[in-house]
């Protein structure tokens, strides 16, 4: 069976399964919606025109998705008169996938797998991202307690260690938090002068931040971070 509809000043010959593209309809993806604009009816039973409309006959669609058409440009040009206008335009369009052919009043059978499925799958989704970000801390914890290696090169995890400071660390050698962690205080005032640190690694503790940072504790930066948007001072 197959059917001719009008929609959007347009007329298309459907039928069942068929997907078509017309011009936009107020309805979101997984919308059942219904063409009471029919104007002939064919099928093996023979062929129904209207005048203008077949009498209870509709179609109904399900929504498959909005989208655009390409964009056409309009270019305008007088001569002799240094007048020019371009515009372009994308014409909005719906997309469906034609579901039914109904004759004799008869109302739409068909429901919205789509929007059940919609309906079904975010909260599937929210509780997987909630117990995703819940595992998270515990598996940073047996991750300490099993004394998983950690990338201990990320110099810029330590508090006033910005990339001009990193760039100068390599250079000289120093590439790993284990190395800043055995620096003693000979190694800190020499290190100062060398790379004209201006007693940053004593004022801000980079020794003891390398020492918690390898012992598994977040760096202080993200604690900070957490202190001042919490507003507690722990």
């Amino acid at each position: 069976m197959y059917a001719v509809i009008k929609t959007g000043g347009k007329q298309y010959k459907v039928a069942a399964a068929d997907t078509l593209t017309i011009e936009k309809l107020t309805a979101e993806a997984g919308e059942i919606v219904v063409f009471p604009e029919v104007l002939m009816v064919g099928g093996d039973a023979g062929i129904t025109v209207g005048a203008p409309l077949v009498e209870g006959a509709s179609v109904a669609a399900e929504v498959v998705r909005q989208a655009r058409g390409p964009k056409v440009i309009s270019f305008r040009k007088r001569r002799r008169q240094n007048s020019k206008r371009k515009k372009g335009h994308r014409q909005d369009l719906t997309i469906v996938r034609i579901a039914e052919i109904l004759t004799g009043g008869a109302k739409p059978t068909v429901t919205s797998k789509a929007a059940i499925a919609a309906a079904t799958e975010k909260p599937a989704k929210a509780e997987k991202a909630a117990k995703t970000e819940a595992a998270k801390p515990a598996k940073a914890e047996a991750a300490a307690a099993a004394g998983e290696v950690r990338d201990t090169s990320n110099l810029s995890l330590i508090a006033g260690i910005g990339p001009t400071i990193e760039k100068k660390l390599r250079a000289a050698g120093i590439t790993s938090w284990e190395q800043i962690a055995a620096w003693t205080e000979a190694d800190i005032e020499a290190k100062d002068k060398e790379l004209a640190l201006r007693g940053r690694a004593t004022r801000e503790e980079w020794v003891e931040q390398a020492k918690e940072l390898l012992a598994g504790k977040p760096p202080r930066a993200k604690v900070d971070q957490a202190e001042l948007k919490s507003g507690e001072d722990k």
